[in-house]
C-alpha cells in the first residue's frame, strides 16, 4: 500500500520553513531542560522534514500493523523524536515537550517504548536500533510471505550516526540483513563526522560504502541538507531489491552559528544567546517553542493521510480468504490457550535442554506467531521447530554467530505486533547479548531466551564455556524472569508461567541428563508461579536445602544421607529466584520454618545470602573434565553437603 510521493522545487520554501521550525523547536526543548543533545536533531531537521512526507503512520492508531516503522538508533536525537511526534499528531503535547527530561514526563532523555506514544522501540545504547530495525524488517518480510503485499507493504526506516556504525552490533545485523536481501529496510546514516571526543578521524577511517556493499546492501549518498536530493534518494531506496544505506552528509547543529559543525553541540544546550541570534539571522520569530500555522498544517497532514491509508488497508484484511484471516487474527491475539504441552514420566533421565525442545515444538504447534532460532547452535540448544521451514518462509530463524544482534533483532520482532520470538545460545555466551536483554527488560518485551549448557556440567570444554557469574547477573536484572528448572516437568510449568507473565523470560537449561523428579499436575504451575516450593517436606526440619536446576536432585539425595545421620532435612526447589523474592517474607518463612537454610547452586550464587545461612557455590571459574567429576571436585556432592549441613546445624 505504498503511495507515490512527489516533491518539487516549489515545495522547497515550505520544507525550509518546516526544517527551521523543527530545528529551533529541538534547540528550545534542550535549552529549557538545560540538558540534552541539540546537535543531532538540528543536523537531521532537513531529512526529518522530507521524511514526514514519505512516512505512512496513523497517529490515531499508533499500533496499525502496516505502518512504516521509524527507529532512531541514535537515541540522543530524542528531542527530534518528540518534536516530530507532537507535530504529526501523536499524544505528545506542547507541555510534554516543555517537560523534556523531567521526572515523570512523557519525554525522557532517550526514547522509551510504551512510555511515549509513537516510539517504536527503546534506544540509547548505540547500535541497538540498527539491529532492532533489522528485526522489524525480518518480521515484516515473514508477515508479507504469510499474507501478501496487500497486507504488509511498509518500510522500516532507521536513523543512525557514526557512533552506531562503530559498534560491533551494526556489523552483525547489517550482515544478516544483506544476506536476506531485506529490501524493506532503509537505514539513513547521519554522517556528520562528529563524536563526543571530536572529529571521527581520531578513531574511524573505514570505507563505510565499501563495508555495506560487501555485506550486500544498496548504498546511496546525498547531501543531507538538500531537500530534493534527500527525496530522490529515498525514492531510489524504496525501489531497491536490497536493504539500503543512505549516506547523508550533514552538519551537526546546523544553523547554530559558531557551534555549527562542532562536537561541543553534541550533548550541551546551545545557550539562549546563540539560539536567539540564530533565529534572528534566519528571520525566524524569537518566541520559544514557536510553530507557524502553515508548518503545523504540513506536518499534521500525517494524521489524515494515515487514517485514510489504514481504512484502505482494513478493507484488504477483511477481504482475506477465511483461512488466512483466521490465521491473521490468531497471530494478532497471540492466543496461548491451545498449547498441548508434553509430559514426562517420573524416573526418566532427560536433559532440560531436550525437554525444552519438545516444549518449544508444542508451543509452536499451538501458537501461530511463535518463531525463533539460535546463534548457530540449534542442534545443541534443541531449538529446531520440526517441519516448520526456515526464514523467510518458515518459523526457524538462523541468526548465525551473532549473539548481540540476535538479542536486539528479537526485540524488534517482539515489538512488531504479531510474534512471540525466542532465541538461543550457550549460557556462557549470554554475555554477548546482555545489552539487548537489558533493553528487552526495560521494555518488558516478550522475548524468550534459551540458554543451555548451564553450569560446570558442560564438562570437558572447560572454564571458557562454563557459566559461573551469569546466573547472578541476570537474576539481578529487573523485569526479567530467569527460570532454571529442576527437571522436564518443572520446565513445562516454567513455560506456562512465563507465557502468562508478559515479561521477557530466560530458561537456563542443562546439557546433562537429569532425573524426572515429579509427575506433572496442575498444582505444579501454581507452585512454580511462586518461584519456590517444598519438593520434599519434613515437619520440624533441622535444615532446609534450597536449590535450582541440576542441584535439586543432588539436594534430594543429600537429604536421605542427612536423615541417616539424624538430621531432618526439607528440600525446596527454586525454579525462579525472581518470583520467590516477589513473595512475602511469610511465604519464605513457610517454606523453611525455623530451620537453618543451606543453598546449593553450581554458580557464583551471591544472591542466595539474602535468605540462606550458608551457600555451596562456585568460588572461582570451572575446569576441564567430565561433568560429574567437576561437580564432586567443586563441592557439589552428597559428602560435602553432609559436611556443611552438620557444621551449620551445630551453630
Amino acid at each position: 500500500m505504498q503511495r507515490q510521493v512527489v516533491i518539487t522545487q516549489e515545495d522547497i520554501p515550505l520544507l525550509q520553513k518546516m526544517s527551521h521550525t523543527l530545528g529551533f523547536l529541538c534547540a528550545d526543548i534542550v535549552q529549557k531542560a538545560n540538558s540534552g543533545h541539540p546537535g543531532a536533531p538540528m543536523g537531521l531537521a532537513d531529512i526529518a522534514s522530507v521524511l514526514s512526507f514519505h512516512l505512512n503512520l496513523s497517529p490515531k492508531n499508533p499500533a496499525w500493523l502496516n505502518r512504516d516503522r521509524l527507529i532512531f538508533s541514535g537515541g540522543h536525537a530524542s528531542a527530534l523524536v518528540y518534536s516530530l511526534l507532537h507535530l504529526w499528531g501523536f499524544d505528545v503535547s506542547m507541555q510534554d515537550l516543555q517537560s523534556f527530561r523531567q521526572l515523570g514526563s512523557k519525554t525522557p532523555g532517550h526514547p522509551e517504548f510504551k512510555h511515549t506514544q509513537g516510539v517504536e522501540i527503546t534506544t540509547g545504547p548505540l547500535g541497538q536500533g540498527v539491529a532492532n530495525a533489522v528485526g522489524k524488517a525480518m518480521a515484516s518480510k515473514y508477515a508479507t510471505n504469510l499474507f501478501g503485499r496487500e497486507i504488509f507493504s511498509h518500510f522500516v526506516y532507521c536513523l543512525c550516526g557514526d557512533g552506531d556504525l562503530q559498534e560491533g552490533i551494526s556489523y552483525e545485523s547489517a550482515s544478516l540483513a544483506g544476506h536476506h536481501k531485506l529490501s524493506n529496510l532503509i537505514v539513513i546514516y547521519d554522517s556528520n563526522n562528529i563524536t563526543i571526543e571530536g572529529d571521527t578521524h581520531i578513531a574511524m577511517s573505514e570505507n563505510i560504502r565499501g563495508r555495506f556493499e560487501a555485506q550486500g546492501w544498496e548504498v546511496l549518498e546525498c547531501d543531507g541538507h538538500n531537500f530534493l536530493q534527500i527525496h530522490n534518494t529515498l525514492e531510489s531506496a524504496k525501489s531497491s531489491s536490497k536493504p539500503s544505506l543512505i549516506i547523508a552528509k550533514t552538519i551537526i547543529a546546523k544553523n547554530a552559528l559558531s557551534l555549527e559543525g562542532s562536537h561541543k553541540a553534541h550533548g550541551t544546550p546551545l545557550g539562549e544567546e546563540i539560539i536567539a541570534k540564530a533565529k534572528q539571522k534566519l528571520g525566524f520569530p524569537l518566541e520559544s517553542f514557536y510553530i507557524p500555522s502553515d508548518v503545523a498544517f504540513a506536518f499534521g497532514m500525517m494524521k489524515e493521510r494515515g487514517e485514510l491509508l489504514e481504512l484502505q488497508w482494513q478493507k484488504q484484511v477483511d477481504n482475506l480468504p477465511q483461512i488466512a484471516r483466521e490465521r491473521f487474527e490468531a497471530m494478532v491475539k497471540m492466543d496461548i490457550s491451545n498449547i498441548s504441552y508434553p509430559q514426562f514420566e517420573v524416573g526418566q533421565s532427560v536433559a532440560t535442554r531436550v525437554s525444552n525442545g519438545k516444549i518449544l515444538n508444542a508451543i509452536s504447534a499451538g501458537v501461530e506467531g511463535f518463531i525463533g532460532g539460535s546463534a548457530d547452535l540449534a542442534p545443541s540448544n534443541n531449538t529446531t521447530l520440526e517441519n516448520q521451514g526456515d526464514f523467510p518462509q518458515g518459523k526457524n530463524w538462523h541468526f548465525g554467530i551473532r549473539e548481540h544482534a540476535m538479542g536486539a533483532i528479537c526485540n524488534g520482532v517482539a515489538n512488531y505486533g504479531l510474534f512471540l520470538p525466542f532465541c538461543a545460545t550457550f549460557f556462557v555466551f549470554s554475555d554477548y547479548m546482555s545489552p539487548s536483554v537489558r533493553v528487552a527488560s526495560l521494555m518488558k518485551a516478550r522475548v524468550y531466551y534459551i540458554w543451555t549448557h548451564d553450569s560446570i556440567g558442560v564438562g570437558e570444554d572447560g572454564a571458557t564455556h562454563q557459566p559461573i557469574e551469569q546466573l547472578s547477573h541476570f537474576r539481578a536484572m529487573p523485569n526479567l524472569l530467569v527460570f532454571r528448572p529442576a527437571d522436564a516437568n518443572e520446565n513445562v510449568a516454567c513455560w506456562q508461567v512465563a507465557l502468562d507473565s508478559h515479561l521477557p523470560c530466560a530458561f537456563v537449561l542443562s546439557r546433562q541428563n537429569l532425573p524426572v523428579l515429579m509427575p506433572y499436575d496442575e498444582n505444579l504451575k501454581e507452585q512454580v508461579k511462586k518461584g519456590a516450593y517444598v519438593l520434599q517436606g519434613c515437619e520440624n526440619a533441622d535444615i532446609t536445602l534450597m536449590a535450582s536446576g541440576s542441584e535439586v536432585s543432588l539436594a534430594l539425595n543429600a537429604s536421605k544421607a542427612l536423615e541417616q545421620v539424624g538430621i531432618q532435612a526439607r528440600v525446596v526447589s527454586v525454579p525462579c529466584f525472581d518470583l520467590m523474592l516477589e513473595q512475602s517474607k511469610s511465604y519464605v518463612k513457610e517454606l523453611c520454618g525455623e530451620s537453618k537454610i543451606l543453598a546449593i547452586e553450581a554458580s557464583r550464587g551471591l544472591e542466595w545470602y539474602y535468605i540462606a545461612d550458608e551457600v555451596i557455590s562456585m568460588q572461582g571459574f570451572g575446569a576441564s573434565g567430565k561433568g560429574e567429576m567437576l561437580f564432586s571436585h567443586f563441592g557439589f556432592s552428597v559428602e560435602n553437603i553432609l559436611k556443611v549441613a552438620k557444621t551449620l546445624c551445630k551453630k
